[in-house]
C-alpha cells in the first residue's frame, strides 16, 4: 500500500468509508493527480434559489452544457420561500420550503436530502459554472470520500448594474443583446463571463497562492472554502452533518460546515479548473457606492451622500462584525476565536489519567493541572472524579464522568492524554502565538524537533500535513503525554492505524512526572 494514497480498509465501525474508496496521507491530495474514477458517479447539484428568476435561468442552462455525462447528473433546485415559485425546465426537480426568513443551510440539506448522487455540488442561483465544472470539481470526492473541493469563484457584471449601462435586479432575462448592459441567459457563461468580469477577492486569490490551492491547509483553512462552489461525497456529508440551520442570516454557514468537515478528517482541495461565474462582486465589493458627486455644485447633497455612505458601511461592518462573533463562538482555533474570551467549542482538551492501581493525590492532581492552564490558559482540562472538587472553582477543569467532559474529549481539534500526573514546565524562551503556530506548521511538515518545542506548539502540529500524534517522553523513552488530532483519531477508524496520518516521538526536557506527594506550597512559591 502507498504511503500517499491507498485503498479502503476493512473497518468494522459505522464510520467506514464507501466501498473502492481511497484514503491519502494528511492533505495530500497531489498523490491522485492524473487519476480518474472508472466509472463516473451519481453527481446530484443542489442550487439553491430565492427570488432571481434570471440568475437562476443562466446558471440552469449552464448546468445543462456541462460535460460531465447528462445521465450521470441530476439537479434540484430548493427555493427558500419566494413570493412565486421559480420556473425550472423539465427534467429539473424543484423543491419549495416555506418562507420562514433566510434559511441557506435549511434549504441545502432539504436539498441533499432529496437527492440520489455519491457526489453532492453546491452552487447558488447567481453562481453559473463553466462546461468542465462538475467534471473537474467532482473528480477527487468520487476516489477519495474524505476529499472536499471547492472550485473557483470568478465574479461577473451580468446584469449590467455596475457598468452602467442597465438596470438591476431582473437582468438577464433571456432575450436581447449585450447592447444594454444586461447578459442575455443565452450567452455562454464561459464566454460572458471574461467579456464582463469584475476583479476577484485579492484575500482568497493569496490563500489559495500560499497553500498551493490547498494542498498545504491548515486548521483555518476553512475560510477558504466557498459554498456556493464546494463539493464534497454524499458518505462525507452525512460523516460531518448537515449545514447548521441556526445560520437564519447571510454568511458564515459555509465556513463553519467546512471546519467541522477538517476536523471530520477533511482533504481540502481547490480546484482552480473548476470555474463558475457569480453574477456581481464579493462581498467587500458589494454596496459601497460612487465616491463621485453627482452634483458637486451642492456641498449639502454631496454631505448627505457621505453621511449615508458611511452609515451604510458602518451597517455592513455591524453585519459582519455579527457573522464574526458568530464564528469566534463555534470555531474556537486560534486566529477565530478571541485572544481573552473563551469560546463555547473546545479547541484543546487535556485529560489527566490515573496510573492503574495508583490514584492521583489531590496535591499531584493540582501541581499537574495548575501547570498544564498556565501553559495554555484557553484549553479544557479533564480530570478524575475523585480530584474533582479541587478544581470546582474552575470552570475550565471537568470531572470525568460528567456529560461535558465527554462532549469536550469527544469534539476537541486536539486531546492530550497525561499518563499521569506531569508537571509542564514552564518555556522560558517565549515566543509571540504567531510565531509558535509558524513554527509548529514547519515542523509539522518536516518532523522536525521543533514540532514539539512546547505543548503549544505540538498542540498546533497535529492535524496539519501528514503529522497526526505526537507521542513526548522522557529521556528513558517513557511515554508522560500523547497529542493527537481528531482528524487523526477518526481516520485510523476509518482506514486502520498509522495510514492516514503518521506519528512522531519526541523525548522533551519541559514534562516531568509529579511522583510521590508533592509540595504544593514549594510549587506556588517558586522553590521545588
Amino acid at each position: 500500500m502507498s504511503r500517499d494514497a491507498g485503498s479502503s480498509a476493512s473497518v468494522g465501525t459505522g464510520t467506514a468509508p464507501p466501498a473502492g474508496g481511497r484514503f491519502v496521507v494528511g492533505n495530500v491530495w497531489d498523490a491522485l493527480d492524473g487519476v480518474w474514477p472508472e466509472l463516473p458517479p451519481l453527481v446530484s447539484v443542489v442550487v439553491v434559489h430565492y427570488r432571481q428568476q434570471a440568475e437562476l435561468d443562466r446558471t440552469l442552462a449552464a448546468l445543462a452544457r456541462q460535460s460531465y455525462p447528462a445521465e450521470r447528473l441530476e439537479v434540484i433546485v430548493v427555493d427558500d420561500g419566494s413570493p412565486t415559485a421559480p420556473s425550472v425546465p423539465d427534467g429539473v426537480r424543484l423543491i419549495v420550503q416555506e418562507d420562514r426568513g433566510f434559511r441557506l443551510s435549511a434549504a441545502r440539506n432539504v436539498g441533499v436530502a432529496a437527492s440520489s448522487g455519491s457526489v453532492l455540488c453546491f452552487v447558488d442561483a447567481d453562481t453559473s459554472p463553466e462546461p468542465d465544472y462538475v467534471l473537474r470539481l467532482t473528480r477527487l470526492p468520487a476516489l477519495a470520500p474524505e476529499a472536499v473541493t471547492v472550485g473557483q469563484r470568478k465574479h461577473a457584471d451580468f446584469a449590467g448594474v455596475l457598468s452602467g449601462g442597465g438596470v438591476g435586479g431582473g437582468g438577464g432575462g433571456g432575450g436581447g443583446g449585450d447592447g444594454d448592459g444586461v447578459v442575455p441567459v443565452s450567452k455562454p457563461v464561459e464566454l460572458a463571463g471574461p467579456a464582463h468580469e469584475l476583479e476577484q477577492p485579492r484575500w482568497l486569490q493569496q490563500a489559495y497562492g500560499w497553500s498551493a490551492d490547498l494542498l498545504h491547509a491548515d486548521d483555518r483553512s476553512y475560510r477558504h472554502l466557498i459554498g456556493a462552489v464546494t463539493c464534497c461525497s454524499r458518505w462525507f456529508f452525512d460523516q460531518v452533518g448537515g449545514f447548521d440551520e441556526s445560520f437564519t442570516s447571510y454568511g458564515g454557514e459555509d465556513w463553519e460546515w467546512a471546519h467541522r468537515a477538517w476536523l471530520a478528517g477533511g482533504v481540502f482541495a481547490h480546484v482552480p479548473e473548476a470555474v463558475a461565474w457569480h453574477d456581481g462582486p464579493d462581498w467587500a465589493g458589494r454596496g459601497s457606492g460612487s465616491d463621485t458627486d453627482t452634483d458637486a455644485a451642492s456641498s449639502a447633497t454631496s454631505a448627505a451622500g457621505r453621511a449615508a455612505r458611511e452609515d451604510e458601511q458602518a451597517r455592513r461592518q455591524a453585519e459582519k462584525n455579527g457573522e464574526t462573533l458568530r464564528l469566534a463562538d463555534l470555531i474556537a482555533v486560534r486566529g477565530s476565536r478571541g485572544f481573552g474570551v473563551r469560546s463555547r467549542t473546545v479547541d484543546v482538551c487535556v485529560e489527566l489519567v490515573a496510573a492503574a492501581g495508583m490514584p492521583t493525590s489531590a496535591g499531584a492532581a493540582f501541581v499537574a493541572v495548575d501547570s498544564v492552564l498556565a501553559a495554555m490558559p484557553d484549553a479544557t482540562v479533564v480530570v478524575p472524579d475523585d480530584v474533582a472538587p479541587v478544581f470546582e472553582a474552575d470552570q475550565r477543569v471537568l470531572g470525568r464522568s460528567s456529560d461535558a467532559a465527554a462532549a469536550a474529549l469527544g469534539s476537541a481539534r486536539v486531546v492530550v492524554t497525561l499518563d499521569g500526573p506531569v508537571r509542564v514546565l514552564p518555556d522560558v524562551d517565549a515566543h509571540g502565538p504567531d510565531d509558535a503556530r509558524a513554527r509548529a506548521v514547519a515542523a509539522a511538515v518536516g518532523l522536525g524537533e521543533d514540532v514539539a518545542r512546547d505543548l503549544r506548539t505540538a498542540t498546533d502540529a497535529v492535524g496539519v500535513g501528514a503529522l497526526g500524534t505526537i507521542e513526548l517522553t522522557d529521556p528513558s523513552g517513557r511515554v508522560l503525554a500523547t497529542v493527537e488530532s481528531r482528524r487523526a483519531a477518526l481516520r485510523a477508524r476509518r482506514w486502520g492505524a498509522g495510514v492516514a496520518f503518521v506519528s512522531h516521538r519526541a523525548s522533551v526536557d519541559w514534562l516531568t512526572p509529579v511522583t510521590g506527594e508533592p509540595s504544593v506550597a514549594a510549587y506556588l512559591g517558586g522553590w521545588g
